[in-house]
């Protein structure tokens, strides 16, 4: 398997920025995110020029963004791998530029994440073929991966968190209901599936909870990951306490404001370009 140098995480002012720098820096890396490039960039209300700029450069330098859902990072010591649907990507850095991850997880949800409730139904919808599952959709981006589930599952009931649907399979059940907690299912409930999810219009059943946002808590995304309320800690040279792994943005704190994440991706990049360097001359040296 070819490794890469570097994997961004996030197309948002932090990722663009970094993606811009590791094209100077020829680094060979991936960048992935959403195709609206910034789901906050989309919704403000004004933004100036300097945005619009950054996704005009990323198309002259012909740099493409890569929509899959990253599952889950894995620190393998000397490298890292990134569950990227059904494929595994090696590389030798990351920069993770997500974004504030917004919103608690509800009742339950961390205590059944990996035994019932998944963030990446590319990475893991396979694993419940012919199955009911149900997902919680917190934008449109989450649309696909439910599509993804109706060819494979035998139920896919879908809770939106937003207001327009776009286009979804008839397979897929649309539930205008506010999700509340997730339980597992201890047999008192007469319904079959593993877990439960109880809404503001009742409880269902299913063998897995997708829980789709537009960000998920840093430390989920990469176990043993530092992190505090929230937040990634790192150094100034945006390095978390994880060999080859880099933040940026607003997963790094407040203030939440476009320069000061373009300026974190910037170095965010440069450091990692310093540390593939270091990497490579050690590979080198024990191919020797």
């Amino acid at each position: 398997m070819e490794r890469k140098d570097l994997v961004i995480i996030g197309s948002g002012p932090a990722g663009l920025s970094a993606a811009l720098t590791a094209k100077n820096r020829n680094l060979d890396f991936l960048i992935f995110g959403s195709g609206r490039v910034s789901e906050k960039v989309a919704k403000a209300h004004r933004i100036t020029n300097y945005l619009a700029a950054f996704q005009s450069q990323m198309e002259h330098e012909g740099i493409s963004i890569r929509s899959e859902r990253i599952g889950t990072v894995y620190a393998m010591g000397d490298y890292l791998s990134l569950q990227v649907g059904p494929e595994m990507i090696e590389t030798r850095s990351v920069i993770l530029a997500t974004g504030a991850a917004v919103g608690k997880p509800y009742p339950g949800e961390d205590e059944l994440l990996g035994n019932g409730v998944s963030y990446c139904a590319t990475c893991d919808g396979n694993f419940y073929q012919n199955r009911p599952v149900a997902v919680i959709g917190g934008s449109r981006e989450a649309e696909p991966e439910a599509a993804f589930l109706a060819d494979i599952c035998s139920e896919v009931l879908y809770f939106p968190l937003y207001d327009e649907i776009g286009s979804l399979p008839e397979q897929v059940k649309i539930l205008r209901k506010r999700p509340k907690e997730i339980r597992r299912n201890t047999g008192a409930d007469v319904q079959e599936g593993r877990v439960l999810l109880e809404t503001d219009g009742g409880t269902y059943a299913s063998d897995c909870i997708f829980v789709l946002r537009a960000a998920v808590a840093p430390d989920k995304l990469v176990p043993g990951l530092a992190a505090e309320k929230g937040h990634v800690t790192v150094d100034r040279k945006m390095a978390t306490n994880l060999p080859g792994v880099y933040a940026a943005g607003d997963l790094t704190g407040v203030p939440y404001q476009y320069m000061k994440s373009a300026g974190e991706g910037n170095v965010a990049a440069v450091s990692a370009a310093l540390y593939v360097q270091e990497v490579k001359k050690k590979e080198k040296e024990a191919q020797a």
